[in-house]
């Protein structure tokens, strides 16, 4: 199975594409196919039309020189690793205080860069400046944040002391002006003026007791003057990721559920039935050639995060890849590890005819009801009730293709200005562009797809568009 990795930055895009090595792990048990053997690497930079290509040597070279400038610069202690043009394929040398050139000795060179038309095919040469420099400097953190893409891949930290450190104010000043944009880590680390090299271990194949190991404890001399400070790239990633407590992250969700509490409460599984659908139908772009439904048991925290997934019938586990489920996974570099969050389940079925289903894995135990403050005054409610059938009678035009009643419940606030809408069958999912209620949402909030969190009362109303063209406004008695 093809496996993508995206880490992405304003200024830098790093996609990692490659395969499961399924002699190592049962993959489609785990919360994310693990990305363990790199097919090719693709480095996006802005300004240039191109990316930068190829395999594993050319991937591990740019993340040890981009971690070897990196501390180079902030820490001004000379690191040869960024600049080893004899062993690498790619080098790093300063120009001047906000410009740094990229050189690549590539494996394969690129379209789309500059270079002499020669059978030697010299290096290639990029300009970045200090902000593109530490958002390529981020992609690389958040791969090594990322324990499910190249786990055996790791750096090693050495501290440095202080009196190498030739870092000064002037350094600080000149890098002020470049931090928009830049990791908050990198920055933190200007301030204490001293970077670590990092030296790269050489990949190992992992072994039983690396599997189960954590994260070694780096100890600086005795000296007062050795403060080993990380910048954001070198980050050891071993296979398990360590948790606040110590212990390491369960990646199987069957593990996950048994460990933490699940959320049962109907209205607040309804609440996250609705972002969960909102996260993956539109992420599945390409919805042909299902030979069967794909069904899959995902595992969700409070705030829609999707955590985990696990194929509940063969097909599903051979045809992830034809889901977008491997993308739509929160990333662990962004979000913090999920220890004891409380968890929600939910069955999710592609169906060979297209359509999403999305629903809660062991039903509702009783009918949810709308969460939040509402309007319950009868006089306000029947002129709401009136006001909205005016409104979106009036903005209800165009062809009408549905054969079925489209269902939906409308909030409005108590000026009648929608606040939140909701379809209630499959039929008003497939069709809801056919209906003026996303054209209204998207103009007040800017998005169609999730409801703002307002806090005023609101009226709740059952709309019906009817293929017919008859619309029907009533207030709300709950969900069905």
């Amino acid at each position: 199975m093809n496996i993508q990795r995206k880490y992405s930055l304003p200024n830098c895009t790093l996609l990692l594409e490659g395969l499961s090595d399924v002699t190592r792990a049962a993959h489609f048990q785990e919360m994310r196919p693990e990305l363990s053997i790199l097919v090719n690497a693709e480095c996006y930079l802005s300004g240039y039309n191109q990316p930068l290509t190829g395999g594993r040597e050319f991937f591990e070279s740019l993340v040890r020189a981009v971690s070897g400038y990196a501390q180079e610069f902030l820490s001004s202690v000379p690191n040869p690793q960024a600049h080893n043009q004899e062993s690498e394929l790619v080098e790093f040398r300063k120009v001047d205080s906000n410009r740094h050139r990229l050189i690549i000795h590539s494996e394969g060179t690129p379209e789309g860069f500059d270079r002499s038309n020669n059978s030697k095919r010299p290096p290639i040469e990029i300009d970045l400046n200090t902000v593109q420099l530490f958002d390529l400097v981020e992609a690389v953190d958040q791969f090594f944040a990322d324990t499910q893409t190249l786990p055996e891949l790791s750096l090693e930290l050495q501290p440095v002391t202080r009196r190498y450190g030739g870092a000064s104010q002037a350094l600080v000043r000149q890098a002020v002006p470049a931090a928009v944009g830049v990791s908050s880590l990198a920055v933190a680390a200007i301030a204490f003026n001293l970077i670590p090299p990092p030296q790269l271990r050489s990949p190992q194949p992992k072994t039983d007791e690396q599997s189960s190991s954590t994260i070694n404890n780096i100890t600086p001399p005795a000296s007062a003057a050795a403060t080993p400070i990380a910048v954001a790239t070198p980050t050891l990633t071993p296979t398990l990721t360590p948790t606040a407590n110590g212990k390491p992250a369960v990646k199987d969700l069957e593990a996950l559920l048994n460990t933490v509490p699940e959320i049962t409460d109907p209205s607040q599984l309804r609440a996250l039935n609705r972002q969960v659908y909102n996260q993956v139908h539109p992420a599945w772009t390409n919805r042909s050639g299902l030979q069967q439904d794909l069904i899959y048991r995902l595992g969700v925290a409070a705030d829609g995060a999707i955590v985990g997934y696990k194929a509940v019938n063969k097909e599903a586990n051979l045809g992830v890849g034809q889901t977008p489920l491997p993308n739509v996974l929160y990333n662990p570099a962004t979000r913090p590890t999920i220890s004891n969050e409380p968890i929600a389940q939910f069955r999710v079925v592609f169906t060979t005819q297209g359509v999403l289903q999305v629903s809660p894995w062991r039903g509702y135990a009783r009918t949810p009801e709308v969460v939040g403050a509402k309007i319950t005054d009868s006089n306000i409610v029947k002129n709401l009730n009136q006001k909205l059938y005016n409104t979106v009678r009036q903005t209800w035009s165009g062809t009408r293709t549905f054969t079925r009643d489209l269902k939906y419940r409308v909030a409005v606030n108590k000026n009648g200005v929608i606040a939140d809408y909701e379809p209630l069958n499959q039929v008003a999912f497939d069709y809801f562009r056919e209906t003026p209620l996303p054209k209204m949402f998207n103009a007040i909030y800017g998005s169609n797809v999730a409801a703002p969190n307002d806090k005023e009362p609101l009226a709740h109303f059952q709309v019906i568009f009817k293929p017919s063209g008859n619309l029907e406004v009533t207030p709300w008695k709950g969900y069905q």
